[in-house]
């Protein structure tokens, strides 16, 4: 199964014989709460999923987005419709961050069927979909969570990663070089890792590039499909465009490992090693 679908794809699929659960992952980074946006209009059936409240664990030593409970994370699932046995397609605004955040959390839980909606709503509404206020209320899901679906760092694994093989950073540039930290106690990167902004994954419409420039991108970053033997691994500020990143490769034939806590959790022990400037040193 495709780790993405379009617009097009997913109107044929709502309209046949096994159509989707559908989630909206609506998100703003440091934003208004989106639920409003979700009740003002949403894909016709799509159940709201809060990010910051679903889908993460409380701030803390382990990042700003650690990750939730297992089973707390499968109870909010469940509540949404999700069954082990159906096809689940996740969207949010259209950056695909918060979305592919989802997408993350099911497939590392063991959802087998799970697709991010490429661009988002605004995808959907260009392509003449239709938007709803009403609520969903599904039939209650049988979902229940078996992480280890998908790799999962945590902070001594990354710092090995960037020895052994390929850790890509996906913040900004800037962030990554040090020159700015908006956010974090201090700027630069973790030793080692090679600046991916992913950001440079899709177009001006917010979606992904066609597989084969993705793969064409990954592999002047020193990643490529067919290099079984030198495992790769993504983070960011704190695991929601790291998720993204991690899409992307997987669209792009790699498989990726994901340090969840990244950057949040990594600069929040002065002990860990920073390094500065555009190299991966």
């Amino acid at each position: 199964m495709t780790a993405i679908l379009s617009a097009s794809e997913l109107m044929s699929e709502l309209a046949g014989p096994r159509p989707p659960v559908l989630l909206d992952i609506r998100w703003q980074l440091g934003g208004p709460d989106q639920r409003p946006a979700y009740e003002a209009g949403h894909v016709p059936g799509a159940v709201y999923v809060d990010l910051d409240r679903e889908l993460a664990g409380p701030a803390g030593s382990g990042g700003r987005h650690p990750l939730p409970e297992p089973e707390a994370f499968g109870a909010v699932m469940r509540r949404a419709g999700v069954s082990a046995g159906a096809p689940v397609v996740v969207y949010d605004g259209g950056l695909g961050w918060a979305a592919a955040r989802a997408w993350w959390l099911l497939r590392w839980t063991g959802h087998a069927e799970v697709r991010v909606l490429d661009g988002g709503l605004a995808a959907w509404t260009a392509a003449g979909g239709a938007v709803s206020a009403d609520a969903a209320s599904p039939a209650e899901g049988d979902f229940k969570p078996t992480p280890g679906g998908l790799g999962l760092l945590d902070a001594d694994g990354a710092a090995a990663l960037a020895r052994e093989g390929v850790l890509l950073d996906a913040r900004a540039g800037e962030r990554y070089r040090g020159e700015v930290e908006p956010i974090d106690r201090v700027g630069g990167h973790i030793p080692g890792a090679v600046s991916a902004p992913t950001t440079e994954n899709v177009g001006p419409d917010g979606r992904f590039l066609p597989g084969a420039e993705l793969r064409a991108r990954f592999a002047g970053l020193g990643v490529t499909a067919e290099d079984g033997g030198r495992p790769v691994g993504v983070y960011c500020g704190s695991g929601v465009s790291g998720a993204h990143e991690v899409l992307a490769l997987e669209v792009a034939g790699v498989a990726a490992a994901l340090y969840a806590g990244s950057w949040s959790e990594w600069s929040s022990d002065p002990d860990r090693p920073v390094a500065t400037g555009p190299l991966p040193r």
